[in-house]
């Protein structure tokens, strides 16, 4: 599609997102599984629930507005997905609390992508006077801020703090 307007470039990144979001489903899944702390196994099963909540937004915003979610491909994402799975799943760790440490920066490099890309497509749907739309995306924006907090929490917490003994 070639973009002329900015609700083109809209769209078009409704669809990069709802692919990133689809993207980092799997590898949030796997960390999950390997995460040793319980707290902070299911923080990434929560994780993946909001994942799917937005991604069940976007596509809802994607039908109103006449496009197909699954239009693009985030490349972007890809890369993020293969390095989480390099660095948290197929790393060799001696010890499981460093692996946790891991996984939580690989999490919180996902999330920082999506924050950016939930914050773009907000500012576009404001300056579209898309209204509802931006209301939503904002939705999605604080919810994702949210599960990146309680990451950060959860590092500070006691799994950097047993990485390091």
């Amino acid at each position: 599609m070639t973009m002329n307007t900015l609700k083109d470039l809209y769209l078009d990144q409704l669809q990069d997102l709802y692919s990133a979001c689809k993207q980092s489903m799997t590898v949030v899944t796997e960390m999950g599984r390997a995460a040793k702390s319980r707290e902070l196994s299911e923080a990434l099963i929560a994780g993946n629930k909001g994942i799917s909540d937005g991604m069940d937004k976007i596509a809802q915003l994607c039908s109103d507005h006449g496009v197909d979610p699954t239009g693009e491909h985030c490349k972007g994402m890809e890369g993020l997905v293969t390095e989480a799975r390099k660095h948290a799943i197929e790393a060799s760790y001696g010890d499981d609390d460093v692996r946790d440490a891991a996984i939580i920066t690989q999490y919180q490099r996902l999330a920082h992508y999506a924050i950016a890309g939930y914050g773009c497509v907000r500012t576009f749907a404001n300056r579209l006077e898309l209204d509802g739309d931006g209301k939503i995306l904002q939705d999605c924006l604080d919810q994702t801020q949210e599960g990146d907090v309680h990451m950060t929490a959860i590092a500070e917490g006691g799994v950097n703090q047993a990485a390091t003994m």
